[in-house]
């Protein structure tokens, strides 16, 4: 088992040098000056422009530029925002609580709703259900996340005036920030309706980000379910008269569950991802809406930073996982 940990533990070694590399090009291949949008609509002076790109190292060569990066980031400086002058992880850490509850509550969506589809659509192979929700996975699974929130908003905010179209409470709520996730501090808060306006505001944007994760968690949990129950003891379980209850629930999802805690896992990247396109669309202010305004305004620690700090998110998550799966799997130690 120590090997095993230490050789996933070795293969982030690479990974964390080329996402430094992706992170760190990345902003650079996008058009603008930022010394001329930080100056914006009042200009500056061309030795005032060569004086602030060389505070900011951007007179430096590109390759002495990374290396410096590096360095910053071995010393836990992930730089200044150019925009607000803070630090970036500071900024960082204040939003991610709303991309975390926001991807939370849409991975719960995904998992209580997703698994036992996938689990009915394998016991009933072939049926009519097992047609439509497949069939409707697929849709979700190809559906643009942004047409798709923009439509359920249409529906239910703009025809229906069921739910509110952008936020994470309503304006009329006011309490201190204890925790960052709006669903405990509005709890805690004693406010009536706090509670109630903060989960009415989160229904569409979770459902929005649970879609993807959703239909690949039901599908590969039908997979999965359709591989166990062929084997042997699943037969020989029914072969002594146990209750079909017991055989589905004991005998074949534990056993068809390990491959699915394993893409339950890998969607945590999918999630991230979405929560760009989610947030955006809904006015969530979290990392993803934070992301997209930096990209905006050409703040280069923002917009590398902010990526490196999620990819390393799901550089940590993917190793959990990989390290659940040996302990559930010993066979994959070896």
């Amino acid at each position: 088992m120590f090997r095993f940990i230490l050789s996933r533990l070795l293969y982030l070694v690479p990974t964390f040098f080329g996402i430094t590399l992706v992170t760190f090009t990345f902003p650079r291949l996008l058009k603008g000056d930022p010394v001329l949008l930080m100056a914006g609509e009042r200009g500056v002076s061309p030795e005032r422009h060569a004086e602030l790109t060389a505070q900011l190292g951007l007179d430096k060569n590109i390759v002495v530029q990374y290396f410096d990066f590096i360095g910053r980031l071995f010393q836990g400086d992930f730089g200044n925002s150019l925009v607000t002058k803070k630090p970036v992880l500071s900024e960082f850490l204040t939003l991610f609580p709303a991309t975390v509850e926001l991807g939370l509550v849409a991975i719960l969506i995904a998992i209580l709703v997703g698994v036992p589809i996938g689990v009915l659509a394998a016991i009933k192979r072939g049926s009519w259900f097992d047609q439509v929700s497949m069939s409707a996975a697929l849709v979700g699974f190809s559906m643009p996340i942004f047409w798709w929130g923009l439509l359920l908003i249409i529906f239910f905010s703009g025809t229906l005036g069921w739910t509110p179209v952008s936020g994470r409470i309503s304006l009329m709520y006011f309490f201190p920030d204890v925790t960052g996730f709006m669903l405990i501090d509005s709890l805690i808060s004693g406010q009536k309706g706090a509670f109630l306006s903060t989960v009415h505001h989160l229904i569409l944007p979770s459902v929005v980000l649970a879609t993807i994760p959703l239909a690949v968690i039901a599908r590969q949990t039908r997979s999965a379910m359709l591989e166990v129950l062929g084997e042997d003891y699943v037969r020989t379980a029914r072969a002594k008269g146990m209750p079909a209850r017991r055989v589905i629930g004991v005998h074949a999802l534990r056993n068809a569950m390990i491959p699915v805690v394993t893409t339950i896992g890998l969607q945590i990247g999918v999630l991230l991802a979405g929560a760009i396109l989610t947030e955006t669309i809904f006015s969530w202010p979290g990392i993803g809406k934070w992301m997209i305004e930096s990209i905006s305004r050409r703040d280069y620690p923002s917009v590398q930073s902010g990526l490196l700090l999620m990819a390393g998110i799901v550089m940590l998550v993917n190793l959990l996982v990989d390290l659940t799966y040996g302990l559930i799997n010993p066979r994959i130690r070896k």
